[in-house]
């Protein structure tokens, strides 16, 4: 168990940086405005996501699911 506890700081960082990654990436192409809560078409209400997009969705819910539970076991195993 010592070699998982030395190693659960590092897993939670790259784990953070990959959020922040698959969090800012979709909303690159969206332009400055939009990113701040404005957008060119404010009025369009939902969409539907697919491909690409869809793929970042989800692993964005899977990353914050997985550094959880990594930060978790830090709490437990410390």
């Amino acid at each position: 168990m010592s070699a998982l506890t030395a190693y659960l700081p590092y897993i939670q960082v790259i784990l953070a940086i990959l959020i922040v990654a698959s969090i800012l990436l979709p909303q690159s192409d969206a332009g400055a405005g939009s990113a701040f809560g404005g957008s060119d078409n404010w009025n369009s209400g939902y969409h539907t996501r697919r491909g690409f997009e869809k793929f970042v969705f989800d692993a964005t819910i899977v990353l914050g699911i997985l550094f959880a539970l990594v930060s978790l076991l830090a709490v437990i195993f410390k």
